[in-house]
């Protein structure tokens, strides 16, 4: 017999407490599964399970509050030297709207930097929100996108039926401000 996981339910968060964008820990795991859970379950999103969130959780940020309540999340994977993947963003339904993936999608960035990244991608079904933060759509076929994120793609429950858009952004190297 056939058994549905029950639905996610995120407990509401109080939005006067002022946040925090952190790197996570292996002790937000529970946190961070929900929340991409809940999205997922809503079939915005890919599920991540928790043994693939411990492997990679130092490469998650979040923003949480001062209680220690989660108000979104966002990874980046490296996937070449010069590339790595913005994947797992999702933000708490009470904070959607309020400019919180794009802090989180600038904190990838400023990671990316940090690591000499030259390009971040994305798979997205949030296109608009993506060429706001200054992401261009790019065909999916390989060359254009790496084997690694092909490679990854050959896991995907969707893979035969993907309709993700592929985004990409090429990064800016620092800059040194002199005053």
């Amino acid at each position: 017999m056939l058994q549905l996981e029950p639905m996610v339910h995120l407990a509401p968060l109080n939005p006067a407490l002022a946040l925090e964008l952190r790197r996570a820990t292996v002790s937000d795991v529970p946190k961070i599964g929900a929340i991409i859970k809940y999205w997922a379950q809503k079939g915005r999103m890919l599920e991540r399970s928790p043994e693939l969130l411990n492997r990679s959780i130092d490469e998650f940020l979040l923003l949480e509050n001062a209680a220690g309540e989660l108000a979104g999340c966002v990874g980046l994977h490296r996937m070449a030297d010069d590339l790595a993947e913005v994947r797992g963003l999702a933000i708490h339904p009470d904070f959607q709207g309020k400019g919180l993936g794009r802090w989180l999608v600038m904190g990838a960035e400023r990671l990316g930097r940090d690591w000499g990244l030259q390009r971040l991608f994305a798979w997205t079904y949030e296109q608009a929100f993506f060429e706001k933060s200054g992401f261009n759509r790019i065909p999916r076929e390989v060359p254009t996108l790496p084997e690694e994120i092909h490679a990854e793609c050959t896991r995907c429950q969707f893979q035969t039926n993907c309709q993700e858009i592929a985004m990409l952004k090429v990064l800016e190297p620092p800059r040194l401000v002199v005053s």
